[in-house]
């Protein structure tokens, strides 16, 4: 198991967040399997792992049942394990081979209107450093398709505001270079001239001993060219980003519960509904298969048979 996190984390360079829900898996698993009498992983067969699945479909005393999902990343976790353990020559035959993970319900991505978009936009309408600065995150997570994660990770450098363009740091180390639109661009100048100044003067100062910890311990060298900042002047946390959004949706009058994933599904959803290719929608969101992206297809097919049904007069 330790050589395999390592594999993950070291080799396939997944975030850390992903090897931690690993672990975690992998230990009620290796516990489980301990109690059942397995000292090695050469000693479990096909029934074992079937039987897992059921587990953790079923629950049990100490943990709840796990929806479909969640027990579909679990059981990925183990198949990665011993799919690992048999080409490393640790065991002679992988007993997840032929066991398949339940298949969660496909859930469409909840994507707000266009004018539903412009109404949250514009209750971010201000000019002081607050104000300018959720204007240019909103208008940042809609023009570009970041996730919230890349967005309050993004650094002042990785901007080109006369190019357009913004560099993206996604997930497991992969980056990506994405344009970033007239209104994005406005909003963000905004705020590099006339917020961000202002937010960072309330930063408190470091003992120079707190600098020197904070940047052995490779903190704090990034953190102050970080593009978003807080109320204090430190780099915006992505619980941050999300009370901005929550605030921002409450004013528009929107009554949808609405996440910066939703400005994410929008722009996709949007893009799609205008005509681009899905390979390029692929591009921007910096999916790594075009499967992922293509549920956003479902969304505008069932926006044409929902525009159909009402329309047509033989529709029924």
């Amino acid at each position: 198991m330790a050589a395999y996190l390592d594999h993950l984390a070291v080799e396939r360079g997944l975030a850390a967040n992903t090897v931690s829900s690993y672990r975690r898996d992998l230990d009620r698993y290796a516990a489980t399997l301990s109690a059942a009498g397995h000292s090695r992983l050469d000693t479990v067969d096909e029934r074992d792992v079937t039987a897992y699945l059921r587990l953790l479909r079923e629950g049990d005393a100490e943990h709840p049942p796990l929806s479909a999902a969640s027990a579909a990343r679990a059981i990925s976790a183990i198949r990665g394990l011993h799919r690992f353990a048999a080409r490393e020559g640790l065991i002679t035959d992988d007993a997840t081979r032929e066991v398949r993970p339940p298949v969660p319900p496909r859930r469409l991505p909840k994507a707000l209107g266009v004018d539903e978009v412009r109404r949250l936009l514009e209750a971010t309408r201000g000019e002081d450093p607050a104000s300018l600065r959720d204007a240019a995150l909103l208008e940042f997570l809609y023009g570009t398709g970041a996730r919230v994660s890349e967005a309050v990770g993004c650094a002042v450098d990785d901007l080109d505001l006369t190019d357009g363009s913004v560099l993206l740091r996604g997930k497991g180390g992969r980056s990506r270079l994405v344009p970033v639109g007239g209104y994005a661009r406005d909003a963000i100048a905004a705020y590099l001239v006339r917020a961000r100044p202002a937010l960072l003067a309330h930063r408190r100062t470091a003992s120079g001993a707190q600098v020197g910890a904070r940047i052995g311990a490779g903190i704090g060298a990034r953190d102050g060219h970080i593009l978003f900042r807080n109320a204090r002047g430190g780099p915006l946390t992505r619980q941050g980003a999300w009370g901005i959004l929550r605030q921002a949706a409450s004013r528009a009058g929107l009554s949808q519960e609405i996440s910066p994933h939703a400005l994410r599904h929008s722009f996709a959803t949007h893009l799609l509904d205008g005509g681009a290719d899905v390979r390029v929608v692929q591009e921007l969101l910096g999916h790594a298969s075009v499967t992922t992206t293509q549920i956003y297809t479902l969304v505008t097919v069932e926006k044409l048979r929902e525009v159909y049904a009402t329309s047509h007069p033989r529709a029924r």
